[in-house]
């Protein structure tokens, strides 16, 4: 589909379809990569279409990270999503962990995503299974092979996050001193959550300081910590 072609299926067919039936299923546009944000905001701008739309939704093979934030800006009331990266294996487990931590879970988050989807959660031990011209190198966050389960780079990206921001959560101002990009969040319970990554090639400690309560810690070069209170 063309944008336009989008917007006229969403406004003349599928929008108000739903509507009369009274189901309340979001539409959430594109879902492609975010060097061409211009096709989504094409839809948004259209006050008839964008009546039905929740959001926009995005990949990283192409553009930048940062284009997120561009949407939000145009669009406030519009929800920002991130579906999809894939690990190409076998992988480079540090390489990829540390670019997928600070792209996506801090980097996504950071740009108004309300979520990090990592592709895809299990394959064989030969990428399966797959579909005639699909990814056919795509590692999985888990590989299973008979009996035995490997858990890899996927599989801790999104634990740092998932494991304790949970549900419901929203995200919280912090300052972002170098080589030490994260991001926070506040449960629903009232629990802080920081996710921490340590970009440079030595260890560092730092400090977490929170209405006048400080506690130093520490991260290992290319580690990542998440942080609860």
């Amino acid at each position: 589909m063309t944008a336009t072609e989008q917007g006229e299926f969403i406004k003349n067919h599928v929008g108000p379809a739903l509507r009369a039936a009274g189901l309340n299923t979001k539409i959430i546009l594109y879902d492609h990569n975010t060097d061409r944000i211009d096709y989504p905001m094409a839809i948004l701008a259209d006050p008839v279409a964008s009546q039905y739309v929740d959001g926009s939704a995005f990949h990283l093979y192409a553009g930048n990270i940062n284009a997120l934030t561009t949407v939000h800006n145009a669009f406030p009331t519009k929800n920002v999503y991130f579906t999809e990266q894939w690990v190409g294996g076998p992988g480079n487990f540090a390489a990829d962990f540390a670019w997928h931590v600070n792209t996506l879970v801090i980097g996504a988050t950071r740009n108004w995503s309300k979520n990090v989807l990592e592709w895809n959660l299990a394959a064989d031990q030969n990428y399966g299974p797959y579909t005639d011209g699909g990814c056919n190198t795509c590692l999985g966050a888990l590989t299973i092979n008979g009996n035995s389960v490997t858990r890899n780079t996927a599989y801790y990206t999104v634990a740092h996050a998932a494991k304790f921001a949970r549900p419901g959560s929203v995200r919280i101002d912090t300052n972002v001193p170098s080589s030490l990009s994260n991001v926070a969040f506040k449960n629903p319970d009232g629990k802080k959550v920081l996710i921490v990554q340590n970009g440079s090639t030595q260890s560092q400690s730092f400090d977490i300081q929170y209405r006048g309560k400080v506690v130093t810690t520490a991260l290992s070069a290319g580690a990542v910590g998440t942080y609860v209170w």
